[in-house]
């Protein structure tokens, strides 16, 4: 089983809607920032891959299931884990959950990330560290 990387965050007055409940599409910020976290965990960054290895990452694929709503303030948690590799992909399995209940989970995703040539988009195999 791969290791499970949390990225803490709070939830901000500009992240809810008018009833003070995350506004839906902020998961899915919350869980591309973690998985940027996750990326500088590894000793890389966004901008690193781009000027030194000439590849980007792409969202192909990404499932979220909504399955409590977070409130304003609330101390939340954005886990990733590597679920599958490929030569030119991620798969990744992630949580949002409550930080003083990590059991209390508020939405599951799986995101599939490619990595393609930054000139043409093309697809390009993973840097060696990522595989």
């Amino acid at each position: 089983m791969a290791e499970i990387f949390v990225w803490p965050l709070r939830v901000y007055y500009e992240d809810t809607d008018v009833s003070g409940v995350v506004y839906h599409a902020n998961y899915l910020r919350y869980l591309e920032r973690a998985r940027t976290e996750w990326l500088r965990a590894q000793n890389l960054s966004q901008e690193a891959l781009r000027n030194q290895h000439g590849v980007a990452f792409t969202v192909a694929n990404l499932q979220i299931d909504f399955l409590s709503p977070a409130r304003l303030d609330d101390a939340l948690e954005a886990t990733v884990e590597v679920a599958s590799r490929k030569r030119a992909s991620l798969v990744f399995a992630q949580t949002l959950r409550y930080a003083d209940s990590p059991t209390r989970i508020l939405a599951r995703a799986t995101a599939r990330v490619g990595c393609v040539d930054v000139m043409n988009f093309r697809p390009r195999a993973l840097p060696d560290r990522l595989l």
